[in-house]
């Protein structure tokens, strides 16, 4: 049969040294981590428990290979989903313990079935048993109900973390978790069974009953007068300590510390009316601290060129009036981007293109006249055909006009 080192697993240097080193070495993983790397081996033995080899033949295979449920195969199949990719610390752990798990699959697995007591309990020694704790597996404090009296929970319970102190549940207290809390009572039991602790009214420290005159003891933040539980207002005495710009406001058992108004500098309440001083920027109107528009009372607020004054809440701002943009701290009017120049016939229209075209074409004929005056074959020739050119243009133009007027009955 092949050896571990065949196996897919990352190998760590650590597997040539003794078992002992390697118990050493994961000490310091978690119970936690153990339990749900085993939680998971078990899951895959499930998922796994109908496979065979795959093949063809499932007599031969395990004559010849020996059983799927027993085989390495099946072992590698389970372990390489123990795992999830992202979980550093299961696999941390995974590539530690190689050789235990091996141990367990082939040799133990009989006479050990329960994975997580022999794995994590009893070889790693990173958990204990339940009901026990700390490095030497402790007992929990026990009552009758259990551990911590079966109404809490022991510290460290499990794992070989914690000192074993009970962490009750809400409403009881003491070593086994059997009296009740501050703002707990219990009520007397008829059949002699132990009644468990309810509720007090919520001003209540110590009650005798979930009524609020059943009050014997008051939490912080409340006085005891006539069996009642009455808040104590702590923003009308010296109990209460707010720092500067804000105010005290009183709740139930307690008070607390609100931001004054932006008008105020101080203040004894909410809103603009309970200023000590008014901010910069307001002015005291009657009875309140206002807004002072610096835009109306200040002659020149903006005193740049083309510039507006903005009115703001304890304040103003300055912007460009409409139709300027602010350029180099300064306001420029704001005028659209000049195109190309224009060139020399871009504002002509079409009729006075048309008589400039007839003039130079003029031009060019009188030239071609006065050449072939001089008896110049080649010039004569184009001269000849210019004219004829213009001629034909010209009763072009000319038809085209009589032709528009006839159809329009002029």
């Amino acid at each position: 049969m092949p050896d571990i080192m065949s196996w897919s697993w990352p190998l760590l240097p650590a597997l040539v040294l003794s078992s002992v080193l390697s118990l050493v070495t994961v000490q310091t993983a978690p119970c936690q981590t153990c339990r749900k790397l085993t939680e998971n081996f078990i899951k895959g033995l499930e998922r796994t428990a109908n496979k065979n080899f795959g093949g063809g033949n499932t007599a031969w295979e395990e004559e010849k290979l020996a059983k799927y449920a027993r085989s390495e195969t099946r072992l590698l199949e389970i372990v390489e989903a123990a795992c999830e990719k992202s979980d550093f610390e299961c696999n941390r752990l995974l590539e530690q313990i190689e050789d235990q798990v091996e141990t367990w699959w082939f040799h133990r697995q009989q006479e050990a079935p329960d994975l997580f007591e022999w794995l994590c309990i009893e070889e790693l020694r990173l958990c204990c048993p339940p009901g026990r704790f700390g490095p030497e597996c402790s007992e929990c404090p026990l009552g009758a109900g259990g551990v911590c009296g079966g109404l809490g929970r022991c510290e460290g319970e499990g794992t070989r973390l914690g000192d074993g102190e009970c962490v009750c549940d809400p409403g009881y207290s003491g070593p086994l978790c059997q009296e009740c809390a501050d703002g707990y009572y219990r009520e007397k039991s008829s059949n002699g069974t132990r009644a468990p602790c309810s509720a007090c009214y919520h001003a209540c420290k110590k009650c005798s009953g979930p009524q609020e005159y059943k009050c014997l003891d008051c939490k912080p933040g409340w006085i005891h007068h006539d069996n009642k539980c009455v808040d104590v207002d702590e923003c009308g005495t010296e109990l209460a300590r707010c720092p500067s710009n804000t105010y005290c406001f009183n709740t139930d058992g307690s008070y607390e510390c609100r931001g004054c108004d932006q008008a105020c500098v101080g203040c004894m309440g909410s809103g603009p009316a309970r200023c000590k001083k008014c901010s910069r920027g307001y002015r005291l109107t009657g009875a309140k601290c206002l807004d002072v528009n610096e835009c109306k009372e200040k002659a020149i607020a903006c005193p740049g060129l083309n510039e507006a004054c903005i009115n703001e809440e304890g304040s103003f701002r300055c912007e460009c009036a409409e139709g300027f943009i602010r350029r180099d701290s300064i306001c420029v009017e704001n005028l659209p981007p000049t195109g190309p120049e224009k060139g020399l016939f871009d504002d002509m229209t079409d009729d006075e293109v048309l008589v400039l075209q007839q003039m130079f074409f003029g031009v060019v004929i009188c030239a071609l006249a006065t050449l072939a005056a001089k008896g110049d074959m080649v010039f004569t020739a184009i001269f000849i055909g210019g004219v004829a050119a213009m001629a034909g243009y010209w009763l072009s133009e000319k038809g085209d006009r009589v032709l528009d007027g006839i159809l329009k009955g002029r």
